[in-house]
């Protein structure tokens, strides 16, 4: 009979806490939700307080007649999941489920996972707060209604298989707000100007005072420079202090991991977890800025042992956050004393920037002097401003530095330096120089700053930030920019030795890689949306929603009446929308018609992308269909572009007695032979390609694609060892499985040894992430 059962929710943290404790305790995983809602239908009852329908999913019933019968035979029973909203949910639904009774069940909660803080959560047991599952049954029920609701009308009015979600909509208009901004922007030139003067000392580098419209200002003022004795009009010398980033919380770790370590936001959430999980760190869903004084007594000695006393310095930090919760803590490591841990190199790399910056932040403000020193010249209207730090201490500094999203200010403090001057000293222009420059349009988001503009909007919470960007990624209403950018030329203007040069030079500009740029269907959509559902797109709106959920958690708010009060503004909403006839589907666009034909020309959001379409669906001939380029948009595509979308798919000729064409397709241009598809290179014009280059192209990735195969089954073709990304693994009737480490030699499996491995892997159970299949926005 089992003494203790232990329930948490993954496997990879019952393995760390089954390490802390003895043979009277069971530790087990419900792989995340054991139940959500009803999948097939609204799983809501409307009618009756907006009770949730719940049901076990298909693969989760051998896992809970397991939990049920292990908890049947102990005697007492720990619910461990973690301690947020979802946490709660996890040990909620654990209770109901599994029929468990009060007096055999524990709730223990630990901000670690480490001996001293399982052993410590196990003397200090509570109840499961109803106040926290009322708030995730709050969210989960209001987000599975805007979505069921929502997501009908998108189907009907642009296209099918659409979705909306209360969190991910509003993440999408942020960012088709920002390309507007952008698109509209109209960069006007400048000239910037800086001075290289001569001292007894050395050299001083200075800014003028002023920006300069033109090039007829720009060469006014070097030719006065260049008639002109500068002096030394003024020195300021003021100290400086800088003082420590506070400890991270969730949306600080994903902006710094994405600066420093260039993580996308769910990358760094999964590492996080794993860090997790291993022991390694604190919880990593967190607003809160605070830290145990365990923790800050272990950071004070490992500063005062390693920098020495006058390094530390305490700090408390109070998060603005709104719905911070104070009680837990900061992102931190769980011993401080370990500066590094074993694990893979992203594991290691993200837990050296937590530990550095969690001990910075206990460290003294580093002490600077900042020297500004101001260069005038008669005859010169205006002033050149040269300035510099020194670091009389580095503090904190010793060991952190804050990335920022300007790429041009990374600079460390004091690294600018200023040699020995004098006020009045006399100076000679070595150079003077002008430059063009241009103003610039609002910068695209990253994932890191889109979560910092969600935090300040107070829309989400720190578990949802990395499934909302990951969600509309996924549903294609924005993506990952990949243009490197283009040239443009911009003018210098010289003046040295008395003498002006003018040169021209190119630069590259507006670089979208890696920023989040909004898709066709994603604009589309949007436009919608804020149109015929402004409640629901409304940031103050959305902002007070998490509120009212923080009102929840608190025991402050009734879940089912806050969702009523929404479901009164919302619903009427969606009916009116629904029942509004529209001539065409939102998006779609009369270009004109057709010379050949005759038939009209349209360009809308297909089922699998945007499209051009010639001709109508209720005509006796069948419209054509053409998909567009990557480079084009329905927005602003012309009737001659559209058209010449039509000139492809031509035949090339034959090979290998199949039919060699070239096509054109929402990816971009390709090459089709016997069935497969061969991308054509960007340096390639498709409607240039000749037969044999097509060919080429055909070889070429026959060739990449023998190296990708490792090994073949005669005995069955559809299964295959492949190389991937990540290393070799084994592919199967359309699923991929994991090659376990004890095998060294992947290539000398057999078949029988392969089908042992899929059978293994099909009949674990499968792990549900609780973050994604939970919180669909």
């Amino acid at each position: 009979m089992v003494k203790n059962l232990v329930i948490v929710e993954s496997p990879a943290k019952a393995k760390t806490i089954g390490k802390f404790l003895g043979p009277d305790y069971t530790v087990m995983s419900s792989y995340g939700h054991i139940r959500d809602l009803a999948p097939n239908n609204l799983g809501v009852d409307t009618a009756n307080g907006f009770q949730p329908e719940y049901v076990i999913p298909d693969d989760k019933r051998q896992l809970v007649r397991d939990l049920r019968k292990a908890a049947s035979q102990a005697s007492m029973v720990w619910l461990a999941s973690d301690e947020d909203r979802e946490g709660e949910a996890i040990s909620w639904h654990l209770y109901e489920v599994l029929g468990l009774k009060p007096d055999k069940t524990r709730r223990i909660v630990f901000h670690e996972i480490t001996k001293d803080a399982i052993l410590h959560a196990i003397q200090h047991p509570r109840e499961i707060d109803l106040n926290l599952v009322d708030a995730q049954q709050a969210r989960r029920v209001l987000d599975r209604i805007v979505g069921f609701e929502l997501s009908p009308v998108l189907w009907r009015k642009i296209r099918p298989a659409l979705s909306a979600g209360r969190v991910q909509s509003v993440a999408v208009r942020l960012i088709v707000e920002r390309e507007e901004e952008i698109k509209a922007f109209r960069p006007e030139p400048y000239f910037r100007v800086t001075g290289r003067f001569a001292t007894s000392g050395g050299t001083l580098d200075g800014e003028y005072s002023r920006r300069l419209t033109d090039e007829a200002q720009a060469t006014r003022l070097l030719d006065e420079c260049a008639k002109a004795s500068f002096a030394i009009s003024d020195i300021n010398v003021k100290p400086l202090r800088k003082s420590p980033a506070p400890p991270f919380t969730t949306s600080t770790l994903q902006q710094e991991a994405s600066r420093k370590l260039g993580f996308s936001v769910s990358k760094t959430m999964m590492v996080a977890q794993h860090l997790y999980e291993a022991g390694h760190i604190t919880y990593m869903r967190t607003d809160s800025l605070n830290l145990s004084t365990l923790a800050l007594n272990s950071i004070a000695k490992v500063v005062g042992s390693t920098m020495g006393e006058n390094y530390l310095k305490r700090r408390t930090y109070h998060t603005s956050s709104k719905g911070a919760q104070e009680a837990h803590e900061a992102i931190r490591p769980t011993y401080v004393d370990r500066q590094t841990i074993p694990g893979n190199s992203d594991e290691q790399r993200l837990y050296a920037l937590i530990w550095k910056r969690t001990v910075a932040s206990q460290m003294a403000d580093a002490e600077l002097e900042k020297t500004t020193v101001e260069i005038e010249a008669p005859g010169v209207d205006g002033h050149f401003t040269a300035s510099g730090e020194v670091i009389k201490f580095d503090g904190f500094l010793r060991l952190y530095i804050e990335g920022t999203d300007d790429d041009n200010d990374m600079a460390a403090p004091g690294s600018a330096l200023l040699p020995p001057v004098a006020k009045g000293e006399s100076l000679t222009p070595s150079l003077v120089e002008a430059t063009q420059r241009f103003t610039q349009a609002p910068p695209r988001y990253t994932e890191a700053s889109l979560v910092k503009k969600m935090e300040e909007l107070g829309i989400g919470r720190p578990s949802t930030y990395a499934p909302t960007i990951s969600t509309i990624q996924q549903r294609e209403y924005v993506e990952k920019g990949e243009r490197p950018g283009e040239p443009r030329r911009f003018l210098v203007l010289d003046m040295a030795g008395g003498k002006i040069s003018r040169t021209e030079k190119t630069e590259n500009t507006g670089s979208d890689r890696g920023k989040l740029i909004p898709t066709d269907t994603g604009t589309i959509v949007n436009e919608f949306l804020t149109r015929y559902f402004p409640n629901v797109l409304d940031y103050n709106f959305t902002a007070k929603v998490e509120e009212r959920f923080d009102k929840i958690a608190e025991g402050d708010a009734e879940w089912s009446r806050e969702i009523g009060d929404f479901y009164d503004v919302f619903h009427p909403e969606v009916k009116q929308a629904s029942d509004m006839r529209l001539e065409h589907r939102v998006g779609e666009r009369l270009l004109g018609q057709d010379p050949a034909s005759g038939r009209n020309v349209y360009v809308k959001i297909g089922r699998f992308g945007p499209v051009v379409q010639i001709g109508e669906s209720t005509d006796e001939e069948k419209p054509q269909f053409a998909s567009l380029r990557r480079d084009q948009s329905v927005l602003d595509i012309t009737l001659p572009e559209a058209l010449k979308l039509f000139e492809l798919p031509r035949t090339l000729g034959t090979f290998e007695d199949a039919e060699v064409s070239v096509g054109l397709g929402r990816f971009g241009p390709y090459v089709k032979h016997a069935g497969k598809f061969v991308s054509i290179p960007r340096d390639m014009a498709p409607l240039d390609v000749t037969l044999d280059q097509a060919i080429a192209l055909i070889e070429d990735k026959r060739q990449a694609e023998t190296k990708k195969t490792v090994k073949e089954f005669a005995e069955d073709p559809d299964v295959k060892i492949l190389n991937g990304r990540y290393g070799v693994y084994i592919h199967a009737a359309g699923n991929n499985y994991k090659i376990p480490k004890t095998v060294t030699e992947p290539e000398r499996l057999t078949i029988e040894e392969v089908r042992e491995i899929i059978a293994k892997q099909d009949a674990a159970p499968k792990r549900t992430s609780r973050r994604t299949s939970t919180r669909r926005k």
